[in-house]
Order: C-alpha cells, then structure tokens, then sequence
C-alpha cells in the first residue's frame, strides 16, 4: 500500500483528495494535515466523513511527514511549498503540489502575477507540469508534480489539439470561463456569501486573473510560440463546475472536419477527455463529481473563429482527480486507479 499524507486537507480540494483516496485499492492516507484543526477528529468537520475517517488532524510538519509517506499532497496556498522545499525531504518522498507554486518555469513571471517571492526557485525546473494527457511520461519520472490550476487544465485541454496541429491563430485567443464558489476555498469572505453570490454572476480578475501566465505557458509549448491571450473568468453561483468558452481565428483553409480530426487525433484515447458529438455543447452538470472533460467546438464561418467549449469538475480534475491521476503514474499504477467516478446527476 502507498503511504499518503495530505497538508491542507479541510480544504475543499483536500476534502476531495480524501473522498477520491478513500475509494483508492493501493492507498491508505495516514496524515490528515490541517493547521486550523489540530487535534480535531477529520470527521468533525466533514461529517460525510463519519464513521469513514477517525483520524485527528495533525499540523503541517512536512519534515516529519516525509518520514512517513510515500507521497505528499500540498493542497495549501501558494507560497507554503515553496517555503519550505528542500532537497532532503524531495529524496525521501514524491509531492503533487496543488499550488501554483512550481507550475509556471520563469519565477519572474511567477513573482509578478502571484506577488510573492518564490523561496525555492531551484525545484522549478525539475517540477513537471501534471496535465497527464499532455506530460505523461514526464509525470511517470517525477518526484515533484505541479498540478495544474482548475481554470487552467478546463482551458488548455479546450485549446490544446488545435494550438497543437497549428489550425488557430493563437495572437487572437480570447477565454471566457465561469466557475462555481468552491473554485474560491473554504476560507471566509464576504464576496463568497450567500447574499452576494446567489442570483447573481460577475466577472473577476479582469485582465489580471493568475491563471493567465500558466495557460499561455502551456499554449505556448504546445503551439511552439509566444503566446498572449485573453482570459476572463466570472463567478457564477453554483457549487462545483467550470465551463470554459474559448474563441480563435481559424488559419486560411482549415475546415470543420481537420478541426474534427485534430481533437480526435489527441482524445480519442484518452479515459477522462470525452469529445462530444457534433451538436451538443459541454455541460458543467454531466461531469460533476467526475474526473472528466468534455470538449466540443462550432465553427462560424461568417466570422471564420471557432468556437471551443469544454467542461470540468474543478474541485475533480480541476483539482483532487488530476492529483490522484498524477499520483498513480508517479508510482506506476493504473491510471484510472480510483478515478473512475461516473458523473453525478441530478
């Protein structure tokens, strides 16, 4: 069995992280990291953890958990990771590390956009970026994972066929995306009350969201150019979901079905990217509580842009999925190891 420790897990992403290891046949989780709730039994603040989970929580003492575990969940905020990486504890255990601490590879970018200094800056290199149907076999050799942003994986996955076969102008990319409240955390503010969020959709992080550099980034390595985009996420009020609307010019001569043939050539094979039929656009719902992604696309030939669509559980594979999914390739087990969640509905 695979020893597993979770720091941050009263979180939501690490409430998820729990839930999907409980189902997990080669895991067991032997540290419940929380800093609010020491000494806490896990399940006094999930009750849908009673009589599942009896453990207490414990702090974030990274040191002492390496000496633990075979693999650590860092579901923290950004900063903490970094804060206190250090070679010793990477040659003891492997980390997915739910932050977007090591995710983007030039630390001035990442300093400019998150407004921290990053203090391990020499782990940024080695850390691979675990969007598992793109860095696959990289992940199978890691011993730090950055797990990608929710907005993120939604947004790239979306895009990445087409930035991938070079069939878009990616100078012309503009992403509208809406997530449900728990893509904000568990933590108290008053913009995530119930008041201010119910009957209600708003746009936020206009021209300055953090995702932004991460998924230029990646579009970037995927299309082999310098990429800058628009990306505007809202908040809509709803629990869990991300649907992502991605609109680009289309390359003189691209047709529908080399459109078609592009996602088909990168998903066809994959587990959890479902690619729609024609006609039927990603819904958040029929992915909920899932570790899939629906993807689909519209071509507007009075405009010449597609128009790209897709749909994931944030806290899922937004989140505490891809972490799972990350996980099993690092240690060699089936992908699909305790991820094979059919989607909630209603």
């Amino acid at each position: 069995m695979i020893k597993a420790g979770i720091i941050g897990a009263t979180g939501y992403a690490g409430g998820e992280l729990v839930r999907i290891l409980m189902g997990h046949k080669e895991v067991e989780i032997k540290w419940y990291g929380s800093r609010s709730y020491i000494d806490k039994k896990y399940y006094e603040v999930y009750q849908n953890m009673f009589q599942i989970v009896d453990d207490v929580c414990l702090d974030d003492n990274i040191e002492a958990l390496a000496e633990q575990v075979d693999v650590i969940f860092t579901a923290t905020p950004q900063g903490f990771l970094a804060s206190i990486l250090n070679e010793d504890i990477l040659s003891k255990v492997k980390i997915v590390d739910l932050s977007a601490d090591y995710r983007i590879k030039d630390v001035a970018t990442y300093e400019k956009w998150y407004k921290i200094e990053h203090k391990s800056p020499e782990f940024i290199e080695e850390a691979v970026y675990g969007l598992c149907e793109v860095n696959r076999e990289d992940v199978k050799k890691a011993r730090l994972v950055a797990n990608p942003g929710c907005y993120t994986t939604c947004s790239i996955l979306t895009i990445y066929p087409l930035a991938k076969e070079g069939l878009i102008d990616m100078n012309s990319i503009v992403i509208d995306a809406k997530s449900g409240t728990s893509g904000a955390g568990r933590g108290a503010k008053v913009d995530n009350l119930y008041c201010e969020v119910n009957e209600n959709i708003k746009a936020y992080g206009v021209a300055s969201h953090r995702h932004t550099p991460e998924i230029e980034e990646q579009l970037g390595y995927a299309s082999g150019e310098n990429v800058v985009l628009n990306f505007t996420p809202h908040l809509v009020p709803m629990n869990r979901g991300i649907l992502a609307t991605a609109y680009a010019n289309l390359k003189p001569g691209v047709t529908e079905e080399m459109v078609r043939a592009a996602y088909d050539k990168y998903y066809k094979k994959e587990k959890f990217v479902r690619v729609l039929d024609k006609g039927l656009c990603p819904q958040t719902k029929w992915v909920e509580g899932s570790n899939y992604v629906d993807v689909n696309f519209v071509i507007d030939n009075r405009t010449n842009r597609v128009i790209m669509m897709g749909a994931i559980d944030n806290l899922v594979k937004g989140a505490a999925g891809q972490a799972v999914q990350n996980m099993n390739l690092m240690f060699g087990l089936p992908e699909t190891e305790g991820l094979n969640l059919v989607p909630m509905f209603p």
